[in-house]
């Protein structure tokens, strides 16, 4: 058994002998499968302009997935709100709560998603948000989800003498839609400490920043209507398998691909007969290393309890299991394995044979 909260966040990698539309299809039958295995969350990340990813819509995404599930939560991870405008994000998270019974999480993002040509082509002519205005956007997004909820004055939405009082995000009701701060470094954690929401640590992009982040988030966090006291989550790397050498084997195009893309050469993920034949040069060997050390890889019980003891050191509420691997089904039996260990849900677990 463990003592956090066990979730799931999926990218839509893209593999060489497949597509982009098969990922996608991929991340549904994957979000249906722990559905039953008993998981809290699944998310989905946000990417712009590159081969490797498929997911470029976690909204339209959300919507899908929440249709095909019945349990758990579906989120964003994240949303990347510069990009947007407040109240469009909040009528589109309004509308996915109305249609999913309330199931949706809506994590939101600082960095663009893709390079920054991408990120210009994305933003509404001269009316662009620039990332300093990040927090200004959450809090307006904020008032816009509270005032769809019915808050008034004191006890949210905007306050009487607001330009936007009077503007609702559609459609209104009682369903919340909780909001989530992603960051891997100082600036996420300290938006989230301002506006008093829970803290995404994305462990799998810096794996050095993670005491650093979590002391700053702690020392400035103050309480919110949503949040009384701070809420750590982590989102991590984690490959389970049999043993440890089967788990290095999957791990490869995972491994490789990041190498690649540390020296500006990421294309779409190796199969693992690609992986596994794969010439290294003498920067890819100087880098493999320290790509493998990442995240938690390795046979089950040992990858629990080291990541057990990351949770515990931390104090780290819920973990986000981040499992890139090239076949759906090994991909599919590392998160069973990891549910298996960590005593999920057995009603669950029984119907997922």
């Amino acid at each position: 058994m463990i003592d956090f909260a066990l979730n799931a966040l999926d990218q839509s990698a893209i593999v060489t002998d497949t597509d982009a539309a098969q990922a996608v299809r991929e991340t549904v039958a994957l979000a249906s499968y722990l559905d039953t295995l008993g998981y809290k969350r699944f998310w989905l990340a946000e990417h712009h302009n590159t081969s490797a990813f498929a997911g470029a819509a976690p909204e339209i995404l959300i919507g899908h997935i929440a249709s095909r599930t019945k349990n758990i939560s579906v989120g964003s991870g994240g949303v990347m709100l510069p990009h947007y405008a407040p109240l469009k994000v909040a009528e589109q998270f309004r509308m996915l709560a109305s249609l999913s019974g309330g199931r949706i999480d809506l994590g939101l993002g600082r960095a663009p998603g893709g390079d920054p040509k991408t990120a210009a082509a994305l933003q509404p002519g001269p009316k662009a948000w620039p990332p300093e205005v990040f927090p200004q956007q959450v809090e307006m997004l904020i008032q816009f989800l509270e005032d769809a909820n019915g808050l008034k004055g004191d006890s949210g939405g905007f306050p009487e003498e607001h330009p936007y009082q009077g503007i609702h995000a559609q459609p209104m009701g009682a369903e919340p839609v909780p909001l989530y701060i992603l960051g891997s470094g100082g600036d996420g954690a300290y938006h989230a400490a301002q506006f008093g929401l829970p803290y995404v640590y994305a462990h799998f992009i810096n794996p050095d920043n993670l005491t650093d982040a979590l002391k700053a988030y702690r020392a400035h966090f103050k309480p919110s209507r949503q949040c009384t006291a701070p809420k750590v989550m982590l989102a991590t790397s984690v490959l389970a398998a049999e043993t440890a050498e089967e788990a290095a084997y999957l791990a490869r195009p995972r491994n490789i691909w990041t190498t690649q893309f540390l020296q500006n050469k990421g294309g779409r993920f190796p199969t693992m007969q690609e992986a596994q034949d794969w010439q290294l040069t003498p920067q890819d060997e100087a880098i493999l290393p320290q790509i493998e050390g990442r995240g938690f890889t390795g046979a089950t019980d040992d990858v629990l309890s080291r990541l057990s003891d990351v949770v515990a050191e931390h104090q780290i509420d819920e973990v986000f299991a981040l499992t890139l691997i090239p076949d759906i089904e090994a991909r599919k039996r590392s998160y069973r394995l990891l549910a298996e260990a960590a005593g999920l849900s057995a009603e669950g677990l029984a119907a997922a044979q």
